[in-house]
């Protein structure tokens, strides 16, 4: 099987790892199914799509909305990375799945109006499938409406007319959407249980999500909801691309570079690295 690879933006090792843990219990992948990326460490270099099953984008603090003149040259440079891939993935109709940050940036590649009218505080909000999304592989099956963990500042306000909206929520009016067949978007975590939550409180306490005050109050309401359905996403995604394989999903080979940052199908996992290599699903340089 190809390895599925994580771009990752978060600078933070606890919510980065974590990011990267959750992935993988509710994906139900090895650590050599599962190779990342930080994007926020060093630049991303070119990707050859056919050496992997899918790409994954998780979330983060940037805001696609942000005016130009506050974003930090990292922020810009991982910006340009994406753009760049998506390029690739968007015309080969690649298997893509992005989360929270990863709407942002499929959204704004695609046309759609990103800003802050549709902010959600951090907590779980019920999320209701469109007649699409009960139809759609990756959702068909769940309940018509289930609670989804979120906490964004932004968010998308208006889709292209190519886009599938699969989900929405009382807050936000995409919650999920499709390109093509196959590249995918949510602004919820799937990613998320209680326990990731709370890490995510304790990392992001002071970046303006909620007022510092209330995190122990959001870390005792997270364990009070019942969020259960969105980690299927996840593993459908993983269930469904990586038995069809790059090719059989309509893509050839886009480059012949490897990510500055992720190792090809070929290289070592990285469990079988000694203590002194990089964290668990990042390579070795």
């Amino acid at each position: 099987m190809k390895p599925f690879l994580l771009l990752s933006i978060r600078a933070e090792d606890a919510a980065a790892d974590g990011e990267y843990e959750s992935i993988l219990a509710f994906a139900g992948l090895a650590e050599c199914d599962l190779r990342r990326a930080r994007l926020e460490q060093r630049p991303l270099g070119g990707i050859d799509l056919g050496e992997w099953s899918g790409i994954l984008l998780g979330g983060g603090p940037f805001n696609t909305s942000d005016p130009r003149e506050s974003k930090s040259p990292v922020q810009l440079r991982v910006e340009a990375d994406l753009r760049g891939l998506l390029d690739q993935v968007i015309p080969a109709d690649f298997p893509f799945l992005g989360a929270c940050y990863g709407i942002g940036a499929l959204g704004s590649h695609q046309g759609a109006v990103v800003d802050r009218q549709h902010g959600e505080p951090v907590g779980a909000v019920p999320v209701t499938l469109t007649q699409a999304g009960r139809k759609d592989p990756l959702l068909r099956g769940l309940p018509a409406t289930f609670d989804a963990f979120t906490g964004h500042k932004e968010a998308i306000s208006a889709l292209p007319r190519h886009a599938v909206l699969l989900a929405s929520s009382p807050g936000c009016p995409v919650q999920a959407f499709r390109i093509g067949s196959h590249a995918y978007a949510t602004q919820f975590h799937p990613e998320l249980d209680p326990a990731a939550l709370c890490t995510r409180i304790d990392v992001y306490k002071h970046a303006g999500y909620f007022e510092p005050a209330r995190a122990d109050e959001l870390k005792a309401m997270a364990y009070r909801c019942s969020v259960t359905h969105p980690p299927a996403i996840l593993r459908r995604f993983a269930e469904r691309y990586a038995r069809s394989g790059a090719a059989q999903a309509g893509t050839t080979s886009q480059s012949s570079a490897t990510p500055a940052s992720a190792a090809p199908a070929s290289a070592a996992p990285a469990s079988a690295a000694p203590a002194s290599a990089a964290p668990a699903g990042q390579l070795r340089e």
